[in-house]
């Protein structure tokens, strides 16, 4: 009867390896989903973040009317001591394309500072999409694993049936 339950005993063990192995292989395919899912969620952040007109943004906008207003209120204040003092007309142009040169430097930095922040997001996106990807790897290697897990059970049964049948009759009894 030993040799019948060692028998028995090694086809349970192969059973109970084989299905742990397809059972650890569900867990990591499961994980392996949920990291998908969030490199779908990364791609999503980043075509948003990205593609965000830099001009448009709220702090872009502010900037932009502060800076416009400060121009209106001086080009006011050239008219004004213009016709009080008697300046030229030259005066009063030069003022204000003195300003529209100052409102093109501030846009201009809005979008240097909008393609650094299109650079910051791009390493963010791509720093992410790595991690990702190695856990992907890690995971696929333990899944791999799990199969070889269940295979070497399996020839470990296979060889504990080999063995077994090698017995006459007579050692039955």
């Amino acid at each position: 009867m030993g040799l019948l339950g060692g028998i028995i005993g090694g086809v349970g063990g192969a059973f109970s390896s084989i299905f742990g192995g397809i059972g650890r292989n569900r867990a990591l395919q499961k994980q392996m989903d949920m990291i998908k899912d969030e490199r779908k969620k990364n791609r999503s952040w980043f075509d948003r973040r990205y593609n965000e007109d830099a001009t448009q943004r709220a702090d872009a906008v502010l900037a932009a009317e502060r800076a416009r207003e400060f121009l209106r209120t001086r080009n006011r204040q050239a008219a004004g001591t213009a016709a009080v003092m008697g300046g030229t007309e030259e005066s009063v142009a030069a003022q204000k394309a003195q300003a529209n040169d100052v409102l093109a430097d501030t846009t201009s930095k809005i979008a240097a500072a909008g393609a650094n922040r299109q650079d910051r997001i791009e390493g963010e996106y791509l720093q992410r999409e790595q991690q990702l990807d190695d856990d992907l790897r890690k995971l696929e290697g333990g899944k791999q694993s799990g199969w070889d897990m269940a295979g070497v059970a399996l020839g470990a049964a296979a060889s504990g049936l080999n063995e077994g049948s090698k017995i006459s009759f007579k050692d039955w009894l």
